[in-house]
Order: structure tokens, then C-alpha cells, then sequence
């Protein structure tokens, strides 16, 4: 194999020729801890847009991992062909999905959903993509053999591509750069002067596949910077995807920002691993780390330190960060008068517009470049010029300590779900859907009894020290500071109805005693609770 280019040597030790490489171990790295605020309210903090279907009939992340799978062939195919390696040019891992701990159950959820695989990094609190890409380095390196660096592929888990096979192509460019130890970024030739992006500016060519050196990266420009950027044809969108040495990564990180090293090598030497196989970090350990993105933390030094190696490869792929509505409205068939209709929509002299429905009727007359989105408990109308103002309305709302800003009114659990349908100061009444086999906490409130009434299936309840089966239109109430469990021992989902009755109703009245999805026993917060 070549010899790994640290990031002390200048870029032109090598990257770009086209030795042979005989054999590239590949680490797919999916860093899935974004809020996503901008696409509020589908988007909320508990369901953030990589786990809903925002764009089809599969959730981003879904669609992030079944693009690998396509990729990686083209990949393999383009590097046999263009003699980059030899036999087995690509050996592939299993992906890391790093995310945070709040958001285990549900990721988890969304891979049995599409019968995927991945081992889980897990973040005790939300630190930005430069410490993501830390801890997945450091997980690359634990789990691969004796003397082997691998590549890490590091994506977003919440972009669009259409392009399968040009995505391949550009990663298997990519990975050349890479193993001769340069940090790669896959960047976008725009088409159009955007303001919602950063932007990478491109040096001098590097072979014949369309790669350049990375002169610098820059901040996301005003309208007239953007319109220069691209006329110019030096300027390229920086999609957010790297391509790295999982040393090299650790080696860039440690002379740009030591403290993020520093942190990120505690919490994961001191981490836990469960019964899954997922790693938990260390609390404390990672609670030091600081926030920081991989563009501020380390490709913003590229070009102003010799020591730092940046290629940029074109990626013309059809992408998106689909990072507000109107890139959801960009990334869309449109109909004649350019409107974009989800679900329940009816347009009427109407232009260049967009309104998603997830129930109600949505009716648009006369309108212009106008985003509607309308939930169960929220609806947002926006000027498509407007949309990243959305951000502080959701700034605004937690705040307030708006439920709003946290998650829907039907909230996804890994036993099934429940949907909050009327509340007021003493009550609050759900229709609760437990999937078979479903299998709530064993737990108990203080302020609170609960009244359940079985409308589809059978439900095995625990009261104190009783157990019984509840049929359909049979009903049972669990006294206020009763220890109680909810279970479907059948084989179609059990539907009842809960109708809570107390002094205080928050999710974190919960005492849990046992729980078979690893949840922590007592809810530490109303913002943070995980009910059931």
C-alpha cells in the first residue's frame, strides 16, 4: 500500500498521480445528531428530519444507507477500472451512525424498520460534527485489524442525492486522495448563487478526474458575494461530506483543536457498551467537550497551514442538504405553475408554491411563492424566501417551553406509539398503540391515576402485585403511586384508550423500575423525558 500522507506534508507528496493501491478498508461514518430546526414543524427535536419521510416513502437516513450500499459498488467498479487497485479494492465495514442518547431508541427503530445493520456511537449530549467525526475515528480504529487505518466516508444522514452511480464515482476519487492522506471534502460546482450554503474555494487542478486542492473554505455568503462566487467557477457548495484516514482525522484534530481531542479520547476510552453493541460515551468525560463544527474545528485552517492537506472532488449528483423548505420545494417534482403538493392539497391560482398536509385539507388560493405545512398540533405559513427565519420561531417556542418544539402529538416508541388527543388542566386523554410483543417500563406517577380502556386487541396488565388480561371494551384504572405495566401478549396491535387525571400531567411524573429497552428509571426533566 502507498504511504499514508500526514497531515505535516504538503499536498503535493503524491495526491493525484495514480499508483495502485492494492486493497482500501472503508469505515462508513453517518453522523445523525442534527436538530434540524429549519424544517419545523415536521421536523422536531425528538424526530428530527433524518428519521421521518420527508422527501418519499423511506426517512433520510434510510435513504443514506441504502445510497451507500449502491455507492460502494460503483465505487469498487471505478477503482478496478481506472487500475487505482487490484483484487478486492474495497473492503467495506459495517457503518457507525453516531448520535445522541436521546435518540437511540428511534434510530435504532428506523434501522429494524429497513432491516439495516450499524454500530452505534452514542453521544450523552449533542456536541457538533467535529467531535462526531472524533469518536467515529476513534471507533474506526478500535475495530479494525492490527496495522490497519481506515478510510472513514463521513455523511450527513439527512442529505438528498439522486445520482447513485455519479456518488459512487466521486467516492471512488475520493478514497484515492485519501489514502494518500489528505482530507477530502466531496464538493458541489453550484448551479445557482445560494445563500444557504458555506462554500469551499478550489486551487489548482489535481489529475485528470476533475479533483483540486482546497485554497480555503468560506462562510455563507450575502446574495451579490454568492452571485460573484459562482461566476467566478472557482467557488464550489461545501456539501458537508469528508472523506478521511481515520488517523489522519485524529492527527488534524489534535494540532487544531486539542480540547476536542482530548475530550473525545476520554469519553470513548472510559465508554460502556451494551447488550447491543452500541457505545455509550462517557457522560462527564464528553460534557467537556467543546461544541464545534468540522468546517470551524479544522477545514477552515486548510490553506493557511502548509501542515493541513485539502482536496476537494466535484460531486454532480443531484444533492441537497434539503435544509429548509425551499430546498424541499427545489428538490421536488413540481406542476405546471411550479407548486409542490404533499398530501391533503388543493392549489388554486397559485405559483411557485409548496404546502404539505400530514391530515387536514390544506387550500392554497392565489398565492406566491408561499410554504405551507400543516401537523396534527402546529401549522407554519412562510414566505419560501423567508424559511430559515423558521429556525427562531423554534428558538422562540423552547423558550416558552413549548411542546411544540419537541416532538408531535403522535410520539413514536419502541413498543409502538401514542397520540395526545385532548387535554386541559386536570386531564389528558391518549390513544395508545402497543405493537405484538410490546412491552411498556414497569413504573409508577405521584401525581397522577390512569384509566384504560381496551378498544382492539388484548392487553396483559400489572397492578401492584395482580396480573390480568384486559379484552376489547374492558377498562381497568391504576390508582395514583400504583406500580403498574402495560403488555401486548398477542399478535395484532393492542389499541386502548388512557384518560390521566391528577394535579400534574407532565411526561416526567414517571418513577421507572424495569425496563427491557435499556431507558434510564426516572425521567430527569420535562424537556427531556422519555415517556412509557
Amino acid at each position: 500500500m502507498n504511504r499514508i500522507v500526514e497531515p505535516g506534508n504538503p499536498l503535493a507528496s503524491g495526491a493525484g498521480n495514480n499508483e495502485t493501491l492494492t486493497r482500501l478498508s472503508v469505515q462508513p461514518a453517518i453522523l445523525a445528531g442534527g436538530a434540524s430546526s429549519r424544517l419545523w414543524p415536521l421536523s422536531r427535536e425528538r424526530n428530527p428530519k433524518q428519521l421521518i419521510d420527508l422527501m418519499g416513502d423511506e426517512s433520510l437516513l434510510e435513504a443514506t444507507l441504502r445510497r451507500l450500499d449502491a455507492a460502494f459498488v460503483v465505487a469498487a467498479r471505478s477503482a478496478t477500472a481506472s487500475g487505482m487497485a487490484t483484487a478486492e479494492p474495497l473492503a467495506t465495514s459495517t457503518p457507525l451512525v453516531v448520535c445522541c442518547e436521546d435518540l437511540r431508541l428511534q434510530t435504532l427503530g428506523c434501522l429494524e424498520q429497513c432491516g439495516r445493520r450499524a454500530r452505534m456511537v452514542l453521544e450523552p449530549a449533542s456536541r457538533n460534527t467535529a467531535p462526531a467525526l472524533t469518536v467515529a475515528a476513534l471507533a474506526a480504529r478500535a475495530a479494525a485489524a492490527e496495522g490497519d487505518d481506515p478510510i472513514l466516508v463521513a455523511l450527513p444522514s439527512d442529505h438528498l442525492i439522486v445520482d447513485h452511480a455519479a456518488f459512487g464515482a466521486a467516492l471512488a476519487e475520493a478514497l484515492v486522495h485519501a489514502a494518500r492522506g489528505a482530507i477530502v471534502s466531496l464538493g458541489v460546482p453550484p448551479h445557482r448563487a445560494a445563500t444557504g450554503y458555506g462554500y469551499i474555494r478550489t486551487g489548482m487542478a489535481l489529475g485528470a478526474q476533475g479533483a483540486r486542492a482546497i485554497d480555503r473554505f468560506v462562510e455563507k455568503p450575502d446574495a451579490e458575494l454568492a452571485e460573484r462566487y459562482v461566476a467566478s467557477g472557482e467557488y464550489w457548495w461545501n456539501s458537508g461530506m469528508f472523506v478521511v484516514r481515520a488517523s489522519v482525522w485524529l492527527a488534524a484534530i489534535k494540532l487544531c483543536r486539542p480540547v476536542i481531542a482530548a475530550a473525545c479520547g476520554q469519553a470513548f476510552e472510559h465508554a460502556t457498551v451494551d447488550s447491543d453493541g452500541a457505545v455509550h460515551l462517557a457522560r462527564d468525560s464528553f460534557a467537556a467537550c467543546p461544541s464545534d463544527s468540522i468546517d470551524y474545528a479544522v477545514m477552515e485552517r486548510i490553506g493557511t497551514d502548509a501542515r493541513l492537506a485539502g482536496v476537494a472532488v466535484p460531486l454532480v449528483a443531484g444533492w441537497s442538504d434539503v435544509g429548509a423548505w425551499d430546498s424541499v420545494w427545489d428538490a421536488s417534482t413540481k406542476d405546471a405553475d411550479g407548486n409542490v403538493a404533499r398530501g391533503r392539497v388543493v392549489f388554486a391560482g397559485s405559483t411557485g408554491s409548496f404546502a404539505h398536509s400530514e391530515g387536514r385539507l390544506v387550500a392554497c388560493v392565489g398565492v406566491k411563492g408561499v410554504v405551507v405545512v400543516e401537523t396534527a398540533d402546529a401549522v407554519l405559513v412562510a414566505a419560501k424566501d423567508r424559511v430559515q427565519d423558521v429556525k427562531a420561531i423554534v428558538s422562540r417556542l423552547k423558550a416558552q417551553r413549548s411542546a411544540e418544539a419537541h416532538e408531535h402529538r403522535k410520539v413514536s416508541r419502541p413498543w409502538g406509539y401514542y397520540d395526545s388527543l385532548e387535554h386541559g388542566e386536570r386531564f389528558h386523554v391518549k390513544r395508545i398503540v402497543v405493537k405484538p410483543g410490546g412491552r411498556l417500563s414497569l413504573q409508577m406517577h405521584h401525581h397522577r391515576a390512569e384509566h384504560w380502556i381496551v378498544v382492539r386487541g388484548t392487553a396483559l396488565v400489572t397492578r401492584a402485585d395482580e396480573q390480568f388480561l384486559l379484552s376489547e371494551n374492558q377498562s381497568t384504572f391504576i390508582p395514583l403511586g400504583v406500580t403498574h405495566r402495560l403488555e401486548n401478549p398477542g399478535k395484532t396491535p393492542l389499541e386502548l384508550i388512557e384518560v390521566q387525571s391528577g394535579t400534574y400531567l407532565g411526561e416526567d411524573d414517571i418513577v421507572r423500575f424495569d425496563d427491557q429497552y435499556g431507558r434510564d428509571q426516572q425521567a430527569s426533566d420535562a424537556g427531556n423525558s422519555v415517556s412509557r
